[in-house]
Parts: C-alpha cells; structure tokens; sequence
C-alpha cells in the first residue's frame, strides 16, 4: 500500500475506533471502560488474491495482548478446548 494510502487508512480507523469506544463505552476511560474491542480490516480484492494483509485497532490493548488474544481465537476456531490465557 502506498504511504499516503496507508496514513489515510490509520487515520479513518482511528475515527471508526474513537465512534465505537463511544458507543460502547460512553464517556468512560482507561480501566473504567467495560468493553475492549479490537477491529480488524482488510481489503477483499487483495485478500482474494492471496494477500493476507490486515491492519488493525483497537481502543487500549497492548500488542502483546493482541497476539495472546489473536492465538487463543485461532485455537477455538480450530476447535481446540478452552486455553487459558492473560488477554
């Protein structure tokens, strides 16, 4: 993706995360908020070709946490049991 591109995609997914962090958690900041969420995005034309790329967001969550929650969702898709984790 060309650079001016991606800093108009980061910029739009910024909004749609600050309208959906005041949807579902009204006013409310940092730890007093009771919903985290993470949006995922990808473009369907390069997706149908093979291009698995993915730009995320999400209203807090460190990267870190993203990776422990992004692998117990692919082991519970897969149908794996229930993993315990720290996300």
């Amino acid at each position: 993706m060309l650079p001016e591109k991606q800093k108009e995609q980061e910029e739009f997914l910024a909004k749609v995360a600050k309208g959906l962090d005041k949807i579902f958690n009204g006013d409310k900041r940092g730890s007093k908020r009771p919903i985290g969420f993470v949006l995922l995005t990808y473009p369907f034309a390069e997706f149908d070709k093979g291009d698995s790329r993915c730009n995320y967001i999400s209203n807090g969550a460190e990267r870190k946490d993203i990776v422990i929650l992004m692998k117990e969702m692919i082991a519970r898709f897969e149908g794996q049991p229930e993993i315990k984790g720290h996300a």
